[in-house]
């Protein structure tokens, strides 16, 4: 038989209340919380932080407040920035490429709820995966939504409401978010 969090991390429908995961964010948020009070000079303790709630050493600047469920279930590549507010809801794996951008207040949902308001009652809950490309630029207030693919090179633009995958090398912006047109080199 599989643990909720097993169940959480195959994208099944799990119970977010089970002891383990609880506890799990709580440490999430503990880290957090000593991550957003940190002044901004303090950069080794911040790295010691990042390294707790991320489980590796990464290239990645995070201006704070910043919020994550789990934080084990952020995959960062290198050179990735986030600005302010940013809010990570990572029950699923949120993948990110190199050389990436994302503006103030932008929110990434892995976290999903069941349609069926009856089934929505029993409190389960099920995830999917996003993952963004190399070389993307996420304007501020954007929402990702669960199991979104941002391709290399894309632009989504500020505000924009993200409930499809985006391919590379496009500007793509609004709610919902689509495709504006390509993106070229000279810009």
């Amino acid at each position: 038989m599989s643990t909720e969090k097993e169940k959480m991390l195959a994208g099944e429908l799990y119970d977010p209340g089970d002891p383990e995961l609880k506890s799990d964010r709580v440490r999430a948020r503990a880290i957090c919380q000593r991550l957003n009070s940190l002044s901004p000079g303090a950069t080794q303790a911040k790295a010691r932080l990042l390294e707790a709630l991320l489980g590796a050493v990464v290239s990645v600047k995070i201006n704070t407040p910043f919020v994550c469920d789990y934080g084990y279930n952020l995959r960062l590549g290198s050179n990735v920035y986030f600005n302010v507010n940013c809010v990570l809801l990572d029950v699923m794996p949120i993948s990110i490429g190199n050389d990436v951008l994302i503006g103030p207040g932008v929110h990434l949902y892995t976290a999903c709820h069941p349609l069926s308001a009856k089934q929505r009652k029993t409190g389960l809950e099920f995830g999917r995966p996003i993952t963004i490309g190399d070389d993307v630029w996420i304007g501020g207030g954007a929402i990702v939504c669960p199991g979104v693919r941002i391709g290399a090179g894309a632009v989504i633009g500020a505000g924009s409401v993200v409930t499809r995958d985006v391919p590379s090398g496009v500007l793509a912006a609004g709610n919902p978010c689509r495709v504006i047109r390509r993106v070229t080199e000279n810009e």
